[in-house]
């Protein structure tokens, strides 16, 4: 494997040969064509798992003769993709996928046992909680010796200390060992690290699940400042919102092979349907239809006014409500009924669901049908073109999708003013002289 780290020599743009003008202009030459920030060709990493493990010299005497056998474990089996320059890009996959131990072998933790790893620019990995850090040692040392070797001078990690510090908020732990740090305290202290070391691709594994609201969500807003600076970062999770707020594209990974890649929005859906046994290989329906409907079916979507018409448009601050019809080919108890609204440009405006209240919703026998509504007062929704995605699920956590429609019906809301912005918030403008 190799990586081609920002402390080298830069990687020259590659310039493909010119072309000829037929019609006698002068020769011009295409423009170049940056290297990927991340390659991954045919790469695989197997482990060997023994039956039966010895820890102790006097263990291996007593059983000279024991078998040494052992089972192969084909973590990343023949993966390929790339990552361009300034991507979001997104992993996603179950437990034991093997999308951590990927994301390992791109950060040269582990040696691919086949296939190459390609990484222009300067790397910094946060991929496990604590790893490269001494407990023995405080905050301060730690801060400093990994700032060091993630490609910081001395004087640069010394100057940088009181921001990594800060942005972790650890200011009356700097000198306390970090044996004592809990493992929230731990994460904020390694994440400021990573994102203060000036790196052009940051890994980041699912790590920052440990940490609380409040730091995830400052997490989230350091990453839309790594985006704006243009910095390529992969990301391993399965928070698939995070996937769909983020992530410029995202890949499946399932058994160490890829299932899928493609947009944020398709791999977020085809991780639902396979986290629940229903991916059928390749792609889902043509209509973007998810589940199996055999125990409900969506028969329709649609809005209407406050006169019960369905409509396909809306002026601005009308009240409207959002319709659905399903049908139960199963008795289902408690099912969960979803709505999803977005407009053009496929931010999520919109979202509820029947599991939100404490009211309870029933039993439904085979051939019942149920029509399901939600009204809104539609004054903050801006003039833009909005799409429906209707959803019925078994009771649970509401992941269990027996039928998703993607955009079964849509509206268009129009009005005279347009702010720009994605909804019009009610509000008063006030102007005082001074």
């Amino acid at each position: 494997m190799r990586n081609e780290s920002a402390l080298g020599p830069l990687l020259a743009l590659t310039r493909l040969p010119t072309t000829l003008d037929t019609r006698g202009a002068e020769p011009k030459a295409q423009a170049p064509v940056a290297a990927p920030a991340v390659t991954v060709e045919h790469v695989e990493k197997t482990f060997r798992l023994p039956h039966r493990r010895y820890s102790t010299l006097k263990e291996r005497a007593l059983h000279p003769f024991s078998s040494s056998s052992y089972d192969e474990l084909r973590a990343v089996d023949d993966v390929s993709f790339e990552v361009a320059k300034g991507e979001f890009f997104g992993i996603v996959g179950r437990n034991g996928s093997g999308k951590s131990t990927l994301l390992k072998c791109l950060a040269g933790i582990y040696n691919a046992d086949a296939g190459s790893v390609h990484v222009h620019g300067r790397l910094s990995p946060f991929i496990e909680l604590g790893v490269g850090f001494n407990p023995e040692l405080t905050a301060r040392d730690n801060v400093l010796v990994n700032a060091i070797m993630l490609g910081l001078t001395r004087k640069q990690a010394k100057a940088r200390f009181d921001d990594i510090i800060a942005f972790a908020e650890l200011e009356e732990f700097i000198d306390l060992p970090l044996k004592n740090y809990s493992s929230g305290m731990t994460v904020r202290l390694a994440f400021a690290v990573t994102v203060e070391v000036d790196a052009d691709i940051l890994l980041i594994d699912e790590v920052l699940a440990v940490g609380d609201a409040a730091f995830q969500q400052k997490c989230y807003e350091q990453f839309e400042q790594l985006k704006r600076e243009n910095r390529t970062i992969v990301l391993v999770t399965h928070d698939m919102s995070a996937v769909e707020r983020f992530c410029d594209r995202a890949m499946l990974v399932d058994r160490g092979r890829m299932r899928q890649i493609g947009g944020p929005h398709e791999i977020a859906l085809a991780y639902n349907e396979l986290n629940f046994g229903r991916l059928i290989e390749g792609a889902p329906a043509a209509d973007g239809r998810y589940g199996d409907q055999a125990a409900a079916e969506i028969r329709a979507a649609w809005f209407e006014d406050d006169a019960g018409e369905r409509i396909k448009e809306l002026p601005q601050g009308s009240p409207c409500t959002i319709c659905m019809e399903v049908r139960f080919h199963q008795a289902m108890d408690e099912p969960i009924f979803g709505f999803h609204v977005r407009n053009e440009p496929r931010h999520t405006v919109f979202a509820t669901s029947s599991d939100w209240n404490a009211r309870q919703i029933g039993s439904f026998a085979a051939g019942d049908s149920a029509q399901v509504r939600v009204r809104i007062d539609n004054y903050w929704l801006a003039p833009n073109r909005y799409t429906v995605s209707p959803s019925v699920a078994r009771a649970g956590m509401g992941a269990d999708v027996v039928d998703l429609r993607e955009d079964l019906a849509s509206i268009v809301v129009h009005g005279t003013r347009v702010s720009g912005g994605l909804a019009d918030l009610p509000h008063q403008l006030t102007v005082e002289r001074r």
